[in-house]
């Protein structure tokens, strides 16, 4: 005997948040990838033991202070386009995914071929997060 055929599934339209949240946290396994897949790289582990860190040169704890800073904001992005309000969740992730963008394109030439990969999935991760943002809905005003 036949089953009876089956409904269409649902699929509800996704919040903005929820959008940019999964957005962010792709972007942030790309880095950590891209970053460990590095680490095989000819001479990096070798660069990192002598206390170098291309293309910065010297590690310092105002190097490291700084690059974790960079890499703290995606990660914390993540949350925040979550919890911030509407407004400042749009705003900061149209102006930290061109930031991101355009560190990656800075980042890009001359690299390792799975470099450029991650490079470019982490440049349309970042475009993808501003238009994300930037089409966020706005509320149709109440009738008077």
């Amino acid at each position: 005997m036949p089953h009876p055929p089956r409904p269409p599934l649902h699929d509800p339209p996704t919040s903005p948040r929820l959008k940019l949240a999964g957005l962010w946290a792709s972007l942030m396994f790309c880095y950590v990838y891209g970053d460990y897949f590095g680490l095989y790289v000819p001479g990096k582990l070798g660069g990192m033991l002598a206390g170098r860190m291309e293309p910065l040169g010297a590690v310092t704890q105002g190097v490291l202070l700084g690059t974790s800073a960079m890499m703290a904001i995606p990660a914390l992005m993540v949350c925040a386009a979550l919890l911030l309000p509407a407004a400042v969740a749009r705003w900061a992730s149209v102006l930290f995914g061109l930031a991101y963008a355009a560190i990656m394109l800075l980042t890009m030439p001359g690299a390792w071929r799975f470099y450029l990969f991650f490079g470019v999935i982490e440049v349309l991760l970042s475009l993808g997060i501003v238009w994300v943002a930037w089409c966020w809905p706005r509320r149709a005003p109440a009738a008077a």
